[in-house]
């Protein structure tokens, strides 16, 4: 569709692609971020590795936050959805090679709210927790109510809501069932 770029390799796979550049050094790489054995971010870290020069957009139907920011902070240069309109996508081709970094709107902001989701979760690491806070806390995520909580722990209901109430805050949380969640998603990570 436009003279101004010639495809001068494909790969079917991450291992392959790396080889390829590194003996083209092509101006432009595009990968996609779903591929067996290799996918687009281990991809895109090895050619950074490999101090290949290309500028690497990601072209994917992947709208995953936590890919998006992940594969931009490994350097990508560009991270575009398959489903764009060729001219756009073309458009977006010449923004890169012109130095810009490149996003499909729909990845703008799927980015900021995947960031806005890190640094929450940032906050609630380092949120200081009283230790009746955190006894409350497991028994939330162990599904328990105000009243059982109470009843476990000798002390009255209201008691309770008001730790409930302090620990939302703390964390920045809306309801008992996302402080749920939250603990339950904490205490895999530190298994």
């Amino acid at each position: 569709m436009d003279d101004s770029f010639a495809v001068v390799a494909e790969a079917d796979n991450g291992k392959t692609g790396i080889d390829i550049a590194a003996q083209l050094q092509p101006d432009i790489i595009l990968l996609d971020f779903n591929m067996e054995n290799m996918n687009g971010l281990e991809t895109l870290l090895a050619l950074k590795a490999a101090d290949i020069k290309s500028r690497v957009i990601i072209l994917t139907v992947s709208d995953n936050e936590k890919n998006i920011v992940a594969t931009l902070r490994a350097g990508a240069d560009g991270y575009l959805l398959k489903d764009m309109e060729p001219e756009d996508m073309l458009e977006r081709l010449h923004q890169v090679i012109e130095g810009h970094v490149v996003l499909s709107p729909k990845v703008s902001e799927l980015m900021v709210r995947g960031l806005h989701q890190e640094s929450q979760n940032q906050n609630r690491e380092k949120a200081a927790l009283t230790t009746r806070e955190e006894e409350i806390l497991r028994h939330i995520s162990k599904g328990k109510s105000n009243k059982e909580i109470a009843r476990k722990l000798d002390i009255v209901e209201t008691t309770v809501k008001v730790h409930v109430k302090n620990l939302l805050k703390k964390l920045h949380l809306r309801s008992r069932v996302e402080a749920a969640v939250w603990a339950v998603e904490r205490k895999k990570k530190i298994s």
